[in-house]
């Protein structure tokens, strides 16, 4: 495990389109979402200590917002043939296990990650109405073997403000997590320099 931060990806930056099949085939698009109040791209996985430890809370915050006409979606990007625990049946077996509600997506050539800047799981990026980037990083300053609560406060704060219409802050703390699972070669550039 590599301990890895978000990128930072430009705040006001669009959301990247991405089109990508869930854990039951169906093909799920950033088009789908076009009349969501916000929108909360997650790149997460299922292996991962630093998913496994908010997962739960995960499962409650994002239900909580979706009612509140938040658009969500988890994308798995690891590579599933180097880390079969990523593969699309336990993914499957992830969403069953986690009460998740959100679409849980394959993203088996990497290309959402490598738009999103993503390097890390679990690794936040939430879109205002306009689909504007306003937050990215933690969900909270809970990891593993601490003994901080999981509470998703940072991330709540973000969403909160945005279903206010109001500004996020733009101090913003990286989340922190095992490293995406790129494929031999192909990791991105901006992976690379960090």
């Amino acid at each position: 495990m590599v301990l890895t931060p978000s990128t930072m990806l430009h705040l006001g930056t669009t959301a990247p389109a991405f089109s990508l099949p869930d854990t039951n085939g169906k093909t799920v698009s950033l088009g789908d979402f076009k009349d969501a109040k916000a929108l909360l791209v997650m790149f997460i996985c299922n292996h991962c200590p630093y998913v496994k430890h908010v997962a739960d809370g995960l499962a409650k915050l994002t239900k909580e917002y979706q009612a509140q006409g938040v658009a969500i979606v988890g994308i798995n990007s690891n590579d599933a043939a180097a880390y079969p625990d990523d593969s699309p049946e336990k993914m499957k077996e992830e969403v069953k296990l986690r009460g998740y509600a959100f679409p849980y997506l394959i993203d088996k050539e990497q290309a959402a990650a490598k738009a999103y800047q993503a390097a890390c799981t679990p690794d936040f990026f939430l879109f205002d109405q306009t689909r504007k980037l306003v937050y990215r990083g933690q969900m909270d300053s809970s990891r593993p073997n601490t003994a901080i609560p999981v509470t998703g406060d940072d991330l709540r704060r973000a969403l909160d403000a945005v279903l206010a219409g109001k500004s996020v802050p733009a101090d913003q703390k990286p989340s922190i997590g095992c490293n995406i699972k790129w494929k031999t070669g192909g990791e991105p550039e901006y992976f690379k320099t960090k």
